[in-house]
């Protein structure tokens, strides 16, 4: 079943003759005098116009939508305009019942991951003008979807709290005698792309492993324990206590080495190299693998 919007009437302002001439230079500066930029190109096309977006529907607790369906929509394009606008006009605008999450809309939070044009990526830092159309909107794979484009984060945070995703020193001196434990840069350097994990699951999502090992980490839960297992900070009991969590049956040794969680990755952790380096680790502390 799918639903056609009336698209909303647009008027176009008249075009000022004196910008077109003072645009032509700087277009040709920036794409090497003649050279055409595809994404300038295909923004240009849609000024004026509108974006055609096909949105997953599902509600299990509405007689009529309990079967997943499609619902087109053709939303009114701004230049800037992210899959996220896209959604929340949509929502705001046709079917105030359509069902997503968003918070910071600045690639923070990770709530937004959608699976969009066979894709997982952020909503807020997607460009619609990047995409082909109509612009497929899916809840992430492999996961319970609960309403429409919200999908059950349960089990993805239970793997992220297996690792013990906090600081951890069982040297800590008593609260009188705390000092600043200060970090090499060379150290946080190594660390630092680690940190950039927004939990959002859409290398989770797009793990292969993950999909038929209910019980595998994921690539998300291990980068989490690498930040802290070759943070020098932590000493090497704690470190040898991350390893043996993570050298289990369902950790480190699942990975297959397919980079799927690198190329989805928002942040652009290097996801499986992390988790190769952990394997290395293990290997050198002599952990018992299986």
């Amino acid at each position: 079943m799918s639903t056609q919007q009336a698209e909303p009437e647009s008027q176009e302002a008249p075009e000022d003759p004196a910008m077109k001439g003072a645009e032509s230079p700087a277009a040709d500066e920036q794409t090497g005098g003649g050279m055409v930029d595809d994404h300038a190109e295909k923004r240009a096309e849609l000024e004026g116009e509108t974006v055609h977006i096909k949105v997953f529907r599902y509600d299990p607790e509405v007689e009529g939508k309990q079967e997943p369906r499609f619902d087109d929509f053709h939303v009114p394009f701004e230049k800037g305009m992210t899959v996220l606008d896209a959604v929340m006009y949509a929502r705001d605008e046709y079917d105030s019942s359509l069902t997503f999450r968003h918070s910071c809309r600045q690639a923070v939070c990770g709530s937004d991951a959608f699976f969009v044009n066979g894709k997982q990526r952020l909503g807020c830092k997607t460009q619609i003008s990047d995409l082909e159309q109509p612009v497929r909107i899916e809840p992430l794979p492999h996961q319970e979807v609960v309403k429409d484009l919200v999908v059950d984060m349960d089990h993805f945070y239970d793997q992220m709290h297996t690792v013990e995703p906090y600081f951890q020193d069982e040297d800590t001196p008593a609260t009188e005698d705390l000092e600043e434990q200060r970090q090499t840069p060379e150290n946080r350097e190594k660390i630092k792309m680690s940190s950039r994990c927004i939990w959002c699951g859409a290398c989770m999502s797009s793990c292969n492993i993950a999909a038929g090992d209910n019980e595998y980490l994921g690539p998300a839960a291990i980068n989490k324990a690498y930040k802290f297992a070759m943070d020098d900070r932590e000493d090497e009991q704690i470190k040898e206590h991350r390893l043996r969590i993570l050298e289990q049956e369902h950790g480190v040794w699942r990975c297959q080495t397919q980079f799927s969680c690198t190329e989805v990755c928002p942040k652009d952790i290097p996801l499986t190299e992390h988790i190769q380096e952990l394997k290395r680790e293990a290997v050198k502390k002599n952990l018992k693998f299986w």
